[in-house]
């Protein structure tokens, strides 16, 4: 949980951070997985959003 700090920000516990950092090292160690099955990179970015947004409605984000 975080904690207060003298300057009004939040300081992250250790717990937390390293919750964090094993969350981002598993959705990398998935992705590289994922990767790897469809034979190419996955779309980041702008890029991914659009292709999202397709898959989903059929035709792509609101606009």
């Amino acid at each position: 949980m975080a904690t207060a700090k003298a300057d009004g920000k939040k300081a992250l516990s250790k717990k937390g951070t390293e919750a964090g950092k094993h969350l981002r090292t598993a959705a990398a160690k998935e992705e590289r997985k994922v990767e790897a099955q469809k034979g190419s990179d996955l779309k980041k970015g702008a890029d991914r959003f659009e292709e999202r947004a397709e898959s989903a409605n059929g035709k792509g984000p609101k606009t």
